[in-house]
């Protein structure tokens, strides 16, 4: 949730029940909750996860209905709660990875979320086997051609109102449409069907941090019970389906899956976040002083040169090899500098500072340039091959900062290169967790505590409290370059 969002919704004075107590369960009541919900996510054939607000509070991203959340304090005449981080360089959770780990070991077969963060598609969880009901703020459409673009940064509108960029099919060059619903607007046809479709196909849905309050999207999992699916419900409040699922957990999210992945000896692999920008050279062409060479070098986001570049904070420009050029600090974006030089070979180094919320706090890239003739021809690398690449070595050297050029375009005509690079921007481990394949149902039985908790079929709370051994692990930030 974005508080951006939040301020862009119009008024809707009736929003459902605010403020309700949270409940956190007796140590063996959980531990004993999560073992069953760990066995009963290993038998599944079609498991769904139907998330909330509720798993991105652990990011820095306030809720709506807890007893901070941002309604709840409206009603109380307060305003909006703050959030940790700048709403796009919030990162993923515990359990957005171990959603991202149950999908690639092919255990978990969707996920429906009402959040409008993109954390799921950032985490990694493919986009056809993600339906986001209520938008995604950092999603745009073409409303013609139906191509979605991504961004980096937070689309300015909601409500499905055209935004101030276009289709970049020439084709087509239609207005886009930002993603994010208003409370008039109707659910999105394309999402709803594909949630509906696996929601009935469900033997087991997972309703993670959710209220299960807002029509019609809260009505999904109980789609799953008319094929004798079952649904568990993990979340601090108590809800309006409790009395419908198979299991109902008062605790944390993040708590109750790691302990799952635990139980499954699954890891919870972690997150490097990787950021795209393109550096553009151009020179012009002097008649009268041919010695010398006018050029500009710019560097902008990968969605327009006019489009926010949030992650970057200033530029610094600096030539090594001429001590007589003083150094440029560019804050005005687009960031561009330019210059008048004897056209001869010259090194320019770009320091890229990074704004709050990176894990690293800049970047220097060294430019080569050639007046007389382009550097390299043009080329163009796998993004996704790229990208990968550049997460494994952030995972490996446990730090951030690495970069790669993904393409690198020569404009001969308008003597302009235009270089794509890729950044690791970010890295949050999350250790503690065993890796591995499944354990087969015999092994998750050993590891059971010898004394038993009586659990209601609907998972209510029973009086026994008594202590476990569980350790809850939290997020680490690896070191930066």
């Amino acid at each position: 949730m974005s508080l951006g969002y939040a301020e862009k919704l119009s008024y809707k004075e009736d929003v459902g029940s605010v403020g309700m107590s949270e409940i956190f369960e007796p140590p063996l009541v959980l531990q004993k909750k999560i073992e069953n919900l760990a066995l009963m996510i290993q038998k599944s054939k079609h498991l769904v996860a139907f998330t909330g607000a509720g798993i991105s509070t652990s990011c820095g991203i306030p809720d709506f209905r807890g007893p901070k959340g941002v309604w709840t304090l409206q009603q109380e005449g307060k305003g909006l709660p703050e959030a940790s981080l700048p709403f796009h360089r919030a990162m993923p959770g515990v359990t957005h990875m171990a959603l991202v780990e149950l999908e690639k070991a092919g255990i978990l077969k969707f996920v429906i979320s009402q959040n409008v963060d993109s954390l799921h598609l950032r985490s990694g969880i493919p986009r056809e086997k993600l339906a986001e009901l209520h938008g995604n703020s950092f999603r745009e459409i073409c409303p013609s051609c139906g191509v979605e673009y991504l961004r980096d940064f937070e689309v300015e509108t909601i409500g499905m109102k055209e935004t101030s960029r276009r289709c970049s099919d020439l084709k087509c060059a239609v207005k886009l449409k930002d993603t994010v619903l208003d409370w008039e607007d109707a659910l999105p046809p394309k999402e709803m069907n594909a949630a509906e479709k696996h929601c009935r196909m469900a033997d087991l849905v997972l309703c993670l941090g959710t209220s299960l309050q807002i029509t019609p999207a809260c009505n999904l999992p109980l789609k799953s019970l008319r094929r004798g699916g079952k649904i568990v419900i993990v979340n601090l409040q108590r809800t309006p389906k409790d009395k419908k699922a198979s299991l109902v957990i008062h605790g944390l999210v993040d708590k109750v899956i790691s302990g799952v992945m635990h139980f499954l000896n699954l890891r919870i692999p972690p997150y490097v976040r990787v950021d795209l920008f393109q550096i553009i050279f151009t020179q012009f062409r002097s008649i009268s002083r041919k010695q010398y060479a006018k050029w500009a070098i710019r560097v902008t986001s990968v969605h327009g040169e006019r489009a926010p570049l949030p992650f970057i904070k200033t530029v610094q420009v600096s030539f090594p090899e001429r001590p007589e050029l003083k150094t440029a600090l560019l804050h005005k974006k687009p960031f561009m500098l330019k210059r008048m030089l004897k056209t001869r070979s010259l090194k320019i180094i770009l320091k890229l500072n990074f704004s709050d919320g990176c894990g690293c706090q800049s970047t220097s890239i060294e430019f080569p340039v050639n007046f007389l003739a382009p550097t390299t021809e043009s080329f163009n690398q796998d993004k996704d091959d790229v990208i990968q690449k550049l997460r494994d070595t952030a995972v490996r050297d446990q730090c951030c900062g690495q970069f790669s050029v993904v393409e690198r375009k020569i404009i001969p005509s308008t003597r302009k290169e235009i270089s794509v690079y890729a950044i690791a921007t970010n890295i949050v481990g999350y250790s503690g967790f065993f890796a591995g394949s499944k354990l087969s149902e015999a092994d998750l039985e050993s590891k059971r505590e010898i004394k038993e908790v009586n659990l209601e079929s609907n998972g209510d709370l029973v009086k026994r409290h008594e202590d476990v051994n569980y350790t809850e692990v939290p997020m680490k930030k690896l070191k930066s370059l």
